[in-house]
């Protein structure tokens, strides 16, 4: 069959997305390269949300916490309840590797099937990528640019580089199951960004001494049991290590975008190209949903704020 629209990205916006195709009675489907919600299973796993679950809801479905501010388990069963409820059809763990586009017609091919559609989704969010560090050592096997369990890192020396909020977790967190942490911030703080409730805390840690900071510094080089770093006075010092959490960010894949011939800014936030009213890409057809809207600038785009884009996207489609 000819799909009305095809979703790339099984995340929260991508089935928001569904949801509207749904009530619009648009034939769709939602194609996911790995679990439901994928972005969301790989964060922290004592994650709390900002955001509280008001916000966070789909389809003026109800999302009932414990807390204020949800947990990432809580908002996987959530999302999860809506994809078997509202019976949502989804292929998971399935990649999408060629579009091309013949007349009006997509044909979408991936590492399991061949799909045909009038229109393309694009809601692929921005956790795969990381902003790599780019320094000897990075592929050593202590380093990581993901963050699970704390209790992992117990009695080990742990250098956490970035002061955002998964940094700023990460390092509590870890010095809490008995690590030794220093941080290696390239600002001269903790970022204002980071959580209100949590910001207080690590800069007290850091103020006794319970946690080291070095600020204005970088990482230059990571060996099997040290890392090297330049500090605010420019001196390389060396410090013993077992463990890096470069929790630096990530990026959209651009390429990806580029391929499909979506236009991006030329200048370091690589912005892509779309109409603000419909989110339709200089692509005729295709279409962005979400954080990918962003480019660079993942800040920008969350859940509570990009859900619009599912009902914008889907009245264009359907007029």
């Amino acid at each position: 069959m000819i799909y009305d629209v095809l979703i790339v990205g099984g995340g929260p916006i991508g089935i928001a997305c569904a949801l509207e195709a749904k009530k619009k009675n648009l034939s769709y489907i939602i194609i996911e390269k790995g679990t439901l919600v994928n972005s969301l299973y790989n964060y922290p796993d004592k994650m709390t949300f900002f955001s509280t679950s008001e916000k966070l809801e789909l389809d003026d479905i109800p999302f009932v916490s414990n807390n204020p501010k949800p947990s990432k388990q809580e908002a996987l069963e959530y999302y999860r309840r809506i994809v078997e409820s509202k019976q949502i059809q989804i292929q998971l763990f399935e990649k999408v590797e060629h579009v091309e586009k013949e007349e009006s017609v997509f044909t979408t091919a991936t590492s399991k099937s061949t799909y045909q559609s009038k229109n393309l989704v694009i809601a692929t969010g921005f956790y795969d990528i990381p902003n790599y560090l780019n320094v000897p050592g990075e592929d050593l096997e202590k380093v990581t640019h993901y963050y699970g369990d704390p209790h992992y890192y117990a009695t080990q020396k742990v250098v956490v580089v970035g002061a955002s909020n998964s940094s700023v977790d990460a390092a509590l967190e870890t010095y809490r199951k008995g690590a030794e942490v220093t941080m290696i911030v390239r600002g001269e703080q903790i970022g204002e960004r980071v959580k209100y409730w949590v910001r207080p805390d690590v800069i007290n840690r850091i103020k006794e001494g319970s946690i080291k900071a070095h600020f204005n510094a970088e990482i230059t080089e990571i060996g099997e049991d040290h890392v090297k770093f330049k500090d605010k006075d420019g001196n390389i010092q060396t410090l013993e290590n077992d463990f890096v959490l470069a929790l630096t960010g990530y990026r959209p894949n651009f390429e990806f975008l580029k391929k499909m011939g979506i236009k991006l800014s030329e200048d370091q936030l690589s912005i892509p190209e779309y109409n603000k009213q419909t989110m339709k890409t200089n692509v005729e057809g295709i279409y962005l949903a979400g954080v990918i809207c962003g480019g660079m600038e993942t800040h920008k785009w969350f859940i509570e704020n990009s859900r619009i884009h599912a009902k914008m996207i889907m009245e264009d489609i359907k007029s």
